[in-house]
């Protein structure tokens, strides 16, 4: 995501950008695997960076999300007190708020009118920090939306494509990746976890970034009817586990917080699970469990500064961006900005490109239409009359667009993440097999070639009839 956003404030300039992704596609992991909350910016240490680039970065998802189509929405945040005592801390948290200059900031004891503004709340609540500013975003669709964009714009992304070393010459930098070899006066570091390897790649070992990972639970859609995001008091390590509505109405549950070694350690356990569940009903006592459909986990970048490390260093033209963990999401745009701020202080002449489009085309999305758009959308084109994915009520022609669009899906999870294809109560046990065969159909290619996520994650290996060992019928 921050790559993306930075990907696409520097198209507004004319200037030749490249973006190096290791894996098969943007938004494959903290990016897709995050709350997608809008944080207002009231938890940051005032005079942080974190608290610098939140509470700018809030205000201008308004204008982005709309220009990119990316569905999001203002709800407000609270964070609940369940005790007499937690009415200071929400006291002091607000103080913090207003100092970093977040706005609006309440401090709501009120019982009715907690009551009335969110009625699953726990009765045990004695007061809420109320932040309007506050929201939630889709996070796979805005990191989509923002790479879509810069690449319309003239961005180009490399794909499959893993950094292993980094020279630094006289004029300019060569960055060796697992596929071609790559040549750059300025090379800026967004590797999300893996930022400290990149960064000593070229001899700057001066933080260190470790994994955090937090877990999740998302419920059916409309199993529970929430009109905010729900914190519990912060603690030192997290926001704790929060309740919160998505842009599709689920509900989710999450993330707890657990240090690893492990950079790739994206698993469940049954303790982290019982964590969240725990946390979660001290919010919402009543959460219907049963209607869980999925569990995941991701991995925040935390850095040992415990704040984002935004700044040129002493090797001319690198650039760290790293240890961008919450509310890395919410500062996601203003960091961009940022970051072309210190460009300019480098000397990079930065020159408007003056064929810039900020607007995002996407194609119609038909479960959201009325059925009179609907019919009138199938006579126009037939393949919208094709339900692919029963859950999500996503058509064969919504497929083929995500498939054939500027970055378009290559993988399973390319599709999911662009459609919500797979994303239903079934996650893909009725569309899947659908999936991979419009998927070879329209990239012509074997289906045993595609896979879930990329290289090494192929879901079919051969026809059972060829393990078995008989002869293959050709048609």
């Amino acid at each position: 995501m921050i790559g993306c956003a930075i990907a696409r404030q520097l198209a507004q300039y004319q200037l030749k950008t490249l973006v190096i992704e290791r894996d098969a596609d943007v938004c494959s992991g903290t990016s897709k695997a995050n709350s997608g909350i809008i944080h207002a910016g009231y938890d940051a240490t005032p005079g942080s960076l974190k608290a610098k680039l939140n509470v700018a970065g809030n205000p201008l998802f308004d204008r982005v999300c709309a220009d990119l189509k990316v569905p999001y929405g203002r709800l407000g945040t609270f964070v609940v007190a369940i005790t007499d005592e937690g009415i200071s801390d929400l006291q002091k948290l607000k103080q913090k708020g207003t100092k970093n200059g977040v706005p609006k900031l309440e401090v709501i004891t009120d019982r009715t009118r907690i009551k009335k503004m969110e009625p699953r709340l726990t009765d045990k609540a004695t007061g809420v920090l109320f932040a309007p500013t506050g929201g939630i975003v889709s996070p796979y669709d805005l990191t989509i939306g923002l790479a879509e964009n810069a690449n319309v714009n003239g961005v180009e992304f490399l794909f499959n494509s893993e950094v292993t070393s980094i020279q630094i010459k006289e004029n300019y930098k060569e960055v060796q990746t697992s596929t071609i070899t790559v040549r750059s006066k300025i090379i800026i570091n967004a590797a999300g976890v893996y930022a400290d390897k990149i960064s000593a790649m070229v001899g700057l070992d001066y933080f260190s970034i470790h994994p955090r990972r937090g877990q999740y639970i998302l419920l059916d859609k409309k199993t529970v009817e929430l009109n905010h995001v729900l914190f519990p008091l912060p603690t030192k390590v997290s926001k704790g586990i929060v309740v919160s509505p998505t842009t599709e109405k689920h509900v989710y549950l999450g993330p707890n917080a657990q240090d690893l070694a492990d950079k790739e350690d994206k698993s469940t356990t049954t303790e982290g699970l019982l964590e969240i569940i725990e946390g979660g009903r001290k919010l919402i006592p009543d959460l219907p469990l049963q209607q869980a459909i999925v569990t995941y986990a991701g991995l925040r970048a935390v850095s040992n500064t415990d704040d984002f490390i935004i700044e040129p260093t002493k090797i001319n033209g690198f650039i760290n961006v790293a240890g961008i963990q919450s509310p890395g999401l919410s500062s996601c745009l203003a960091i961009a900005e940022y970051v072309v701020q210190i460009l300019k202080k480098l000397g990079l002449k930065l020159v408007s490109n003056p064929k810039f489009n900020p607007i995002r085309e996407k194609p119609p999305r038909f479960a959201v239409l009325s059925n009179e758009e609907r019919h009138q959308l199938i006579q126009e084109i037939p393949e919208y009359g094709n339900i692919l994915c029963r859950c999500e009520h996503v058509s064969e022609a919504e497929i083929k667009a995500a498939i054939h669009r500027p970055l378009g899906a290559k993988t399973l999870d390319g599709v999911k993440f662009r459609t919500r294809a797979q994303m239903g109560r079934c996650h893909g046990g009725f569309c899947t097999s659908r999936l991979l065969k419009l998927l070879a159909d329209e990239l012509n290619c074997p289906v045993e070639e595609l896979s879930k996520r990329g290289p090494k994650t192929e879901l079919i290996i051969g026809k059972t009839k060829d393990l078995r060992g008989a002869k293959t019928e050709t048609n």
